[in-house]
C-alpha cells in the first residue's frame, strides 16, 4: 500500500470516526473508500468492518451508567447477535462475488436511505408504558437485523434503535447504549470469521482503525461545536453519490 493510499484511509477513518461519535454511518464513509482503492467488494467490507469494530463499544463504555439493567433478556439478545453476526459474516463470505458486485450499490443506497430516515423512525417511534424489554417481541426481529451486522451492517443502528424501542424501551439514550453493545456482540463473531479465513486486507485495515480510533476521540469533542445535523446532511450526500457512482460502475457501464 502506497503513503498516499494509506494517509486516504485514515483520513477516511478519521471522518468516520467522527461521524460515528457524532451521527453514526460511519461505513457509509469508509466503504466507499476502500472500494475506490481498488479492494474487491468482500474485502473491502470485511477490512471495513474490522477496521471499526471498536467504535460501538467505546461508544457503549463512554456512556456506560446510563445503560438499562441487565438481566436474562438482554443476556440472550447479546448471545443472540454474537450468533447472527457469525451467520452474516458467513454468508458475506460465500456470496459469489459477481452477485456481489451487483449488490453493492444496493447495499450503499439501502443503508444511506435507513439512515437519512433515523431520526423520523425515531420520532414515530410508539411512545407507551413498558414495564422493561419483551423479548419475545424482539428476539426474531434482532436476530435478522445482526445477521445484515455480519453481512454489510451500515445504518445497523437505526434498525436495532426501532427493534429495541416497539420491544418496549422507552428512554433513547439508554436504549443507545444497550444497542451499542449488542452491535458489538455482532463485531465479536463477524470480525474473527473476516479475520480466521483471510478475507481482511492487513495494512488497509490498520490504517483505518488507526483513523477512526482518532476521529472517535475528535468527534467526542466535535460534537460540542459542530451541529449534528451538518454532519448527518454530509454522510448523506456522501452515500448518495457513492451509490451513484457505483450503480453506474457496476449495473450501467
Amino acid at each position: 500500500m502506497e503513503f498516499a493510499q494509506g494517509a486516504l484511509l485514515v483520513a477516511a477513518g478519521f471522518a468516520g470516526g467522527i461521524a460515528a461519535a457524532m451521527a453514526g454511518g460511519a461505513s457509509l464513509i469508509t466503504f466507499p473508500t476502500l472500494l475506490a482503492m481498488g479492494l474487491p467488494p468482500v474485502a473491502a467490507n470485511a477490512t471495513n468492518s474490522v477496521g471499526l469494530c471498536f467504535s460501538n463499544f467505546m461508544a457503549a463504555v463512554a456512556d456506560w451508567r446510563r445503560r438499562p439493567s441487565w438481566g436474562r433478556a438482554f443476556s440472550w439478545l447479546f448471545v443472540i447477535n454474537v450468533v447472527g453476526g457469525g451467520l452474516g459474516a458467513i454468508l458475506m463470505l460465500e456470496t459469489p462475488a459477481d452477485l456481489l458486485i451487483l449488490l453493492v450499490p444496493a447495499l450503499i443506497g439501502g443503508a444511506t436511505l435507513l439512515f437519512a430516515i433515523g431520526p423520523w423512525v425515531q420520532r414515530h417511534l410508539p411512545a407507551h408504558e413498558s414495564r422493561g424489554l419483551h423479548l419475545g417481541r424482539v428476539a426474531f426481529p434482532i436476530f435478522l437485523s445482526s445477521i445484515y451486522g455480519g453481512y454489510f451492517g451500515a445504518a445497523l443502528g437505526v434498525i436495532n434503535l426501532a427493534i429495541l424501542s416497539i420491544g418496549g424501551l422507552t428512554d433513547l439514550r439508554s436504549t443507545n447504549v444497550l444497542k451499542n453493545i449488542l452491535i458489538t456482540g455482532v463485531s465479536l463473531s463477524s470480525v474473527w470469521v473476516y479475520i480466521w479465513q483471510g478475507a481482511v486486507v492487513w495494512p488497509a485495515m490498520l490504517a483505518l482503525m488507526a483513523g477512526s480510533i482518532g476521529g472517535g476521540y475528535a468527534g467526542g469533542y466535535l460534537i460540542r461545536v459542530l451541529p449534528p445535523r451538518a454532519v448527518r446532511l454530509g454522510i448523506i450526500a456522501f452515500g448518495i453519490a457513492a451509490t451513484a457512482i457505483y450503480g453506474w460502475k457496476y449495473w450501467i457501464a
